[in-house]
């Protein structure tokens, strides 16, 4: 007698099912000969309602039912707030920097393009690589958390599961480019938004008879000063990390160039924001309701424990459909970052010219970071703990590159100094996977010789060190430069 929700078979036919309609969808609008505008950018002309659809779908991804759950156990209301509002925020931000590249370079497809003519050579080959490094990373981690929920409810093996899903959207990804990644994101955005209404009923009006829903009175009337403090570390925690890394997603910048006006992309990043958040804190929600009711599961689990009943096969699929969904719309954004930051820098690394070339190059590329995510995603590492790592990385460089953005003149090696100041600081606190020590605190130096305020809150010290020391860098620096013009 097997312990899951449905039976394998079910399992890989959903799955199947799902990557192939989509695989269909990308396939059926790429049938005609793309130009290089086409496939990086949708020919610069996206409205209001596809412009929204695609922002949404692709910014929420099947971690949603993962990240936010299993921060709220850890942080509470805080980190739900924090997770929601640094992944919807995003949006808030790149209307200020979004309309500010398309007016610096308004033939431009990447942010990439607007480094390496502001900082330079070293410093757009650094944020080159981070940018790769982050989608990646994303990319390993999206990967591996649908996989590990379809083996969860069905059983179906991990090599199975994930080999279906890339191969079928890097298929529609190398032929139609972002073009097919936004047809396909309006199909799923629907479908997205109609079976999260659906879980929500089912959370909310099936389960109220038997589940504690009274969570503002648990995570704000019972907070104590200790615990208070903790959910504000979290919320910063988590709206810092999100909101800074999302702005390093190659895929949100595709999508600012392929708006068609500056009014259409404000309208449509503003929209996005409310429905991701939304959305986000909804899901959080849910991990605070499983930990209020004592519900037996693993953290990574805390949304299921309430929904997924052995009894209700039609839930079962629905979250699989819902979670597939969100996977693909995810995933082929982050594989159309891969292969478009490989077309427009081509030139720069390997001095290829030639259109044809660069976008087998790009396939090329797309194709052994696939197989290289593959055989990472057999390992299942933890889903948040390898968003942080990346999270951090990004957080270090916000501050330099984007205030560079509005600045006329730059010093390269300044930007490299300060964002390596942060870089530096931020992972000697970053805490191991079990959150206990860092390299710092635990590692090169005993633990007992840090005050508690440091040792036990080192994920939040790491990115708050990690986000402003390039900002107190640069204070420092101009500090000192004063003080000498002055005793000079």
């Amino acid at each position: 007698m097997n312990n899951y929700f449905i039976s394998e078979n079910s399992g890989l036919i959903s799955t199947s099912v799902v990557a192939l309609v989509f695989l269909f969808i990308g396939t059926l609008f790429s049938k005609k000969k793309l130009n290089l505008t086409s496939y990086l950018v949708s020919d610069r002309n996206v409205g209001v309602i596809r412009l929204t659809c695609t922002l949404v779908a692709s910014s929420l991804g099947s971690w949603i039912l993962f990240g936010p759950p299993t921060a709220a156990i850890d942080g509470g209301l805080g980190s739900i707030v924090g997770y929601a509002l640094g992944t919807s925020f995003t949006m808030i931000l790149l209307i200020f920097f979004g309309k500010q590249l398309r007016q610096l370079f308004p033939q431009g497809k990447s942010l990439t393009e607007i480094v390496i003519k502001k900082f330079g050579n070293n410093v757009f080959k650094f944020i080159f690589c981070l940018m790769i490094f982050y989608v990646f990373i994303y990319l390993c981690a999206e990967v591996t958390a649908i996989t590990e929920l379809i083996k969860y409810i069905s059983g179906l093996s991990v090599w199975i599961s994930s080999g279906i899903i890339l191969c079928c959207v890097v298929t529609y990804v190398l032929i139609g480019g972002l073009k097919a990644s936004i047809r396909t994101d309006n199909v799923q955005f629907i479908t997205i938004i109609l079976l999260f209404f659906y879980l929500i009923y089912v959370v909310i009006f099936k389960n109220y008879l038997h589940l504690n829903l009274n969570i503002l009175h648990k995570e704000l009337l019972q907070l104590d000063n200790k615990s208070l403090v903790n959910s504000l570390q979290y919320c910063y925690v988590f709206f810092i990390a999100v909101a800074a890394t999302n702005l390093f997603h190659q895929g949100n910048w595709q999508r600012v160039y392929a708006a068609k006006n500056n009014k259409v992309l404000v309208t449509s990043l503003i929209i996005a924001f409310f429905i991701i958040y939304l959305i986000v804190f909804c899901m959080g929600l849910t991990g605070s309701i499983a930990k209020l009711n004592h519900l037996k599961f693993s953290q990574d689990l805390a949304f299921f424990s309430i929904v997924l009943q052995k009894n209700n096969q039609i839930v079962s699929f629905v979250i699989l459909i819902f979670a597939t969904c969100l996977c693909i719309s995810t995933v082929d954004s982050l594989l159309n970052s891969i292969s478009s930051l490989t077309i427009v820098h081509s030139k720069d690394f390997f001095n290829i010219r030639n259109i044809q070339k660069q976008k087998n190059l790009s396939n090329l590329a797309v194709i052994i970071a696939v197989i290289i995510c593959y055989l990472i995603v057999l390992f299942q590492f933890s889903v948040l703990y390898l968003f942080l790592i990346a999270d951090l990385l990004c957080c270090a460089c916000a501050y330099v590159v984007f205030k560079g953005l509005y600045q006329k003149k730059i010093s390269a090696f300044k930007s490299i100094l300060f964002i390596s100041t942060g870089l530096i600081v931020g992972l000697l606190l970053f805490p191991s996977e079990d959150y206990s020590k860092s390299i710092l605190v635990g590692y090169l130096f005993k633990k007992e010789n840090f005050s508690s305020i440091l040792s036990d809150a080192l994920l939040f010290w790491s990115f708050f060190f990690g986000t402003f020391m390039p900002l107190f860098s640069e204070f420092t620096y101009l500090g000192c430069k004063y003080l000498k013009k002055r005793l000079s």
